[in-house]
């Protein structure tokens, strides 16, 4: 497990902003369910959901980056979560997958060309010797914006995606999951998305996509 609890390039449970993150939000409770529960909650809400935060520069991947902007996309805030709960000695780890989003808007469709969002992170962690999954992406203001239930997260279920909005229609998928890892993949993350939107990678579509 040693390598899910130390410090990685990406999930930096180490920087001083994590840390004071992490300790200011894993709650008096000894319990490290109770911690990564109250962790989850606290990066969902404090870092908003913004896909269009996505740069190719490495260094946005980090746990860090996404605590200190206030925003980010799913990647970034599974880092963070991974390195906040590193830091109360709970092991985590990233997972990657291929989802179809159903609910995407029409900006965001006709940037990727596409209904596929590859590479979506989620968070595993380890607890009571088991390791569940939790998707810190959706912030609450976000969710009630596309008339989704926000994702809540207990600790001891699987807390991925809802499949249907509020109204009943199909909201989410997953297509592929690619596994999980002790950080960010970086060269297998990027060579997979270029493979997926080529356009997007083309000269003179580089880094923040927020002018998109």
């Amino acid at each position: 497990m040693h390598e899910y609890l130390r410090p990685s390039r990406f999930i930096d449970s180490d920087h001083p902003a994590v840390v004071e993150f992490a300790e200011t939000h894993r709650g008096s409770d000894a319990d490290p369910l109770q911690q990564a529960v109250s962790l989850y909650y606290a990066v969902r809400e404090a870092v908003r959901y913004n896909f269009y935060a996505f740069s190719q520069d490495p260094q946005t991947l980090r746990g860090s980056h996404a605590l200190v902007a206030g925003e980010s996309y799913c990647v970034p805030k599974a880092t963070l979560l991974a390195a906040c709960a590193r830091h109360c000695g709970i092991a985590a780890r990233i997972g990657l997958a291929d989802v179809r989003n159903h609910l995407s808007t029409p900006r965001l469709l006709e940037m990727l060309r596409s209904d596929v969002f590859a590479m979506h992170g989620y968070t595993e962690l380890y607890l009571r010797g088991r390791w569940v999954k939790a998707t810190p992406a959706f912030n609450q203001g976000l969710c009630e914006l596309f008339d989704v239930a926000p994702l809540d997260f207990n600790g001891l279920e699987d807390s991925v995606f809802q499949p249907f909005n509020r109204q009943g229609a199909q909201s989410m998928e997953y297509l592929v999951d690619h596994g999980q890892f002790a950080d960010v993949p970086e060269q297998f993350f990027f060579a997979h998305l270029q493979q997926c939107y080529p356009h997007l990678f083309q000269d003179g579509v580089q880094g923040d996509l927020s002018r998109g």
